[in-house]
């Protein structure tokens, strides 16, 4: 059985996703939740789905080896980020290498980078005329969406469409393809 550790930052629909996905799977299982943010939906979540949550500071993660450390005595083989806002520190990236996956709202290379994220990315999309955008699931490196991307998939955006109902379409292929691409990503190590 492999243990797989969310990280996420916000309201945590994409970890709910995952951790049912998995529900039952005797192959994966989501071990840990792990959040930046003490006001975040992913702890109400996880807590609701019986998955242990974890509220860290930004000392602790990339100033000490105490978040490396959580993960590995709790038997974590993949780090997964739904939905997470801070740069991955080098400790981390050592200590799970290869093994952490990311999902980015837009076609990376494009609309990637600092400040990208969320509605940032689907706002941008929309205000430069964009026809399509999508969803880029990547390994994480050092610098933010320039890791080796594993796989995209991407919707038609409408000169009619606002920055939510892009936000709905790609939401709607996170859901769809984020867990299916961890899985395989996870079976096939």
């Amino acid at each position: 059985m492999k243990k797989i550790a969310i990280f996420a930052s916000g309201s945590g629909s994409n970890a709910e996703n995952i951790i049912r996905y998995f529900k039952g799977s005797g192959s994966v299982e989501v071990s840990l939740i792990l959040t930046n943010n003490p006001s975040a939906g992913v702890i109400e979540r996880g807590k609701r789905l019986d998955v242990p949550v974890v509220v860290f500071s930004r000392n602790n993660f990339s100033q000490s080896d105490a978040v490396v450390r959580l993960l590995q005595n709790n038997g974590t083989d993949w780090v997964i980020l739904a939905g997470f806002l801070w740069l991955v520190p080098e400790n981390l990236i050592r200590a799970f290498p290869g093994r952490i996956i990311n999902i980015h709202p837009a076609l990376l290379p494009e609309y990637g980078g600092k400040g990208m994220w969320g509605h940032h990315v689907h706002e941008a999309v929309v205000r430069n005329g964009e026809s399509r955008s999508g969803i880029t699931i990547h390994y994480v490196n050092e610098h933010y969406d320039e890791g080796e991307i594993i796989f995209q998939a991407q919707c038609e955006v409408l000169p009619t469409d606002t920055a939510d109902a892009v936000a709905q379409k790609v939401h709607e292929l996170e859901y769809r393809h984020f867990p299916e691409v961890i899985e395989t990503e996870i079976l096939k190590s």
